[in-house]
């Protein structure tokens, strides 16, 4: 004769399921995701060619002096114990000493992570306002579904550093709207300063998600249910929030979520062009550096950035469409 099992105990199960994927998904994975990363950067960071202490030290130095170098900066010790050296340092918020400045690297992060975060977060308001602006009058309009899509397709073609010599060329120089370098002090003169660079780091991003949107409007607006309703009256105002937005709504904030996460990334080459002294040109000189602490720290903050969105993104998209929850 079967076992029967108690209703309680047939209840409990689900829910301890459910916590243990919550707490896989949301928590373990995106931690071991950096984790890992880390430590691939690391380990690449130590095989390329060069030695940072003839960086530090000069072509001058001693045999004697180099040797002690290395032995005071760990660069002798096997990778694992440098790597764990460098993890339960970063863990309590000390990334170790860069290598070019002599100073912590804390100390070269603090004045600078403001600065680029604020380009990025400009640069993510304008992709999302005139991506899903643009994005829906191009998915809503015939009419205005070439227009939107040739400066879509201008958007993705035209390179970063080529948006932001033209910028710069007119609306810098010869129009003396905007500085043509720095970071600027205080927070409206840094927006001042900054528009510039937000601008030209939002082109192509902001082309992504028009483009996208577009087509994720569009489709729902030839969506029978749509048209069902068109046919009995409904307005275009009501159809429009109640079946096409919300059901578009999933790759808008997919397209979205995606091109904002790796704005931080795509500052390495806007910050260097504008002569803005952030976290991206500042991991360019620690490059040609060899600064490993430095590259190492910045990298991981990028990682950390982008899985943290993500992350956000995958449980924003949970919560938007019930079928992920039960795995449908």
């Amino acid at each position: 004769m079967a076992l029967k099992t108690s209703p309680s105990a047939a209840v409990a199960r689900p829910p301890r399921r459910r916590h243990a994927a919550v707490v896989t998904t949301y928590v373990l994975a995106p931690l071991a995701t950096i984790l890992v990363t880390s430590f691939v950067l690391f380990t690449v960071l130590t095989a390329t060619p060069g030695d940072p202490v003839a960086q530090l030290l000069g072509p001058h130095a001693t045999d004697a002096a180099r040797a002690a170098a290395r032995i005071r900066l760990g660069l002798d010790d096997p990778l694992p114990l440098r790597y764990w050296h460098w993890l339960t340092g970063a863990l309590q918020g000390d990334f170790g000493t860069s290598l070019t400045h002599r100073e912590p690297v804390t100390g070269l992060l603090g004045p600078r992570l403001p600065t680029t975060f604020l380009m990025v977060a400009m640069a993510a308001v304008l992709i999302l306002l005139g991506g899903l602006v643009l994005g829906g009058i191009g998915g809503l309009s015939s009419r205005w579904r070439p227009i939107v899509s040739t400066v879509t397709a201008l958007g993705i073609a035209v390179p970063a550093f080529v948006a932001t010599t033209v910028l710069i060329s007119v609306f810098a120089v010869q129009l003396g709207w905007f500085p043509t370098s720095g970071a600027g002090a205080g927070f409206t003169d840094r927006v001042w300063h900054l528009t510039l660079p937000a601008v030209a780091l939002s082109i192509g991003y902001g082309a992504y998600v028009t483009q996208l949107t577009t087509a994720a409007i569009s489709e729902e607006a030839k969506a029978d249910h749509v048209l069902t309703g068109r046919g009995r009256g409904l307005s275009a105002g009501w159809i429009f929030r109640r079946h096409i937005l919300r059901n578009a709504a999933l790759p808008m904030l997919t397209a979205s979520g995606l091109m904002v996460a790796g704005l931080v990334a795509g500052s390495v080459v806007v910050e260097s062009a504008f002569g803005v002294d952030g976290i991206g040109s500042l991991l360019i000189r620690s490059v040609s550096a060899k600064d490993y602490p430095v590259v190492t720290a910045i990298g991981s903050i990028i990682v950390a950035v982008f899985v943290a969105v993500t992350t956000a993104l995958d449980a924003a998209q949970n919560l938007l469409d019930p079928r992920l929850r039960r795995g449908d």
